[in-house]
């Protein structure tokens, strides 16, 4: 297949996306940015197949083209011979899409598999760091095969890529990479408030969103200092994850998982947005908090810190005490909500769709040139 650099025409990329989590929404706004910046973007859905909801937001997307593959998830895949498998098959639908590069959302498909075109790699998270922040010790045997895996295809991308500083160091350092992945960090589009809020919500209250069942997010925290606050604390989100894992929040009002426009109204509220994620390699959740101009009380992990910076309160993640007297001490001080609301919103500014699609752009661009080769 010839491939002809971005400024002779638009490329057309494939990149894989799941509709289970954050990298469903991650590669829509990157698909919209790429599409605006003269790309054609091709997406590859594996896992379970898209909601009503997520795929009229993919249909608005101009040009976009979406492509079901049945093809499990790389964490819920039974073994190395499925997840190789699942590789393949990305390879040869590269192949027949006639894209000129792909990029795979998990580094592991590319181990050990030819793909007819460049492979950018972008690391949004994986079971050996996942690990390592929430459960500590060493990895049970039945991790070894996928920590092998994303090793190997960590090394065979053409470029690896990760949404923040502190999770490329983590990559790096333990997969013993020769040198860490490029840094560009998630862009989202603001939401627009259209939605109903949810009976007998009423301000100040707190808020979270996620996947509430994973255990990095550290709901447990949230739930027990939402015992110690005379103020609402709701959570945003599936209760029971795809692997069967599930949260019991006991003191904390669980909304269930909702659509763009009911989150965006409650984010509308500025509400206290806390998270005491154990584990985050970027946030979007926090990011679209940000963006609609919400307090943050957030968990002390390196990612928070670089990515937030003096616009957030911070509190240890495991400590709910800790947590709970930082949110108190908000809901009865106004002005520093609005201060730190502003602040926050001010450093969302940098997290653009637009910024995010021209850093991939220039990642992609030496490999989409005549006569380059992989690095």
């Amino acid at each position: 297949m010839t491939r002809r650099g971005a400024e002779e025409r638009g490329a057309r990329l494939l990149i894989t996306a799941d509709a289970a989590g954050g990298v469903w929404t991650y590669a829509l706004d990157l698909a919209a940015g790429l599409a605006a910046q003269g790309a054609t973007p091709v997406l590859a859905v594996l896992g379970p197949a898209p909601r009503g909801d997520q795929l009229v937001r993919a249909a608005a997307i101009p040009g976009l083209e979406l492509l079901p593959t049945g093809l499990p998830l790389d964490w819920l895949a039974d073994g190395p011979a499925e997840l190789r498998a699942s590789g393949e098959a990305l390879a040869a639908l590269a192949e027949s899409a006639r894209v000129d590069a792909v990029q795979l959302n998990s580094p592991a498909h590319a181990a050990g598999v030819a793909f007819p075109v460049p492979v950018v790699a972008v690391s949004h998270s994986c079971v050996v760091t996942w690990w390592d922040a929430v459960v500590g010790g060493a990895l049970p045997p039945e991790f070894t095969w996928h920590a092998e895996l994303m090793r190997r295809g960590c090394l065979a991308a053409s470029r690896l890529v990760a949404p923040s500083r502190a999770f490329a160091e983590a990559t790096a350092r333990r997969y013993a990479l020769p040198r860490r992945p490029v840094v560009v960090h998630n862009g989202r589009r603001p939401m627009a408030a259209a939605g109903a809020l949810p009976a007998g919500v009423s301000s100040p209250f707190v808020l979270t969103a996620g996947r509430l069942w994973d255990k990095g997010k550290n709901l447990r925290a949230l739930d027990l200092a939402a015992a110690r606050l005379d103020l609402p604390v709701l959570a945003a989100g599936p209760l029971e994850g795809p692997n069967g894992d599930r949260a019991e929040p006991r003191n904390l009002r669980a909304l269930g998982s909702l659509g763009e426009p009911a989150l965006a109204a409650l984010l509308a509220q500025r509400p206290i947005y806390a998270s005491l994620a154990l584990y985050e390699p970027f946030g979007l959740a926090v990011l679209e908090a940000a963006q609609a101009g919400c307090p943050l009380v957030l968990s002390d992990i390196p990612t928070f810190r670089e990515i937030w910076g003096a616009a957030a309160v911070y509190v240890p993640a495991r400590d709910e005490a800790a947590a709970a007297a930082a949110i108190a001490r908000l809901a009865a001080d106004p002005a520093e909500r609005a201060r730190l609301g502003g602040a926050a919103r001010r450093r969302a500014a940098r997290y653009t769709v637009e910024a995010m699609a021209g850093a991939m752009l220039d990642v992609y661009r030496p490999l989409l040139l005549p006569g380059s080769v992989a690095a």
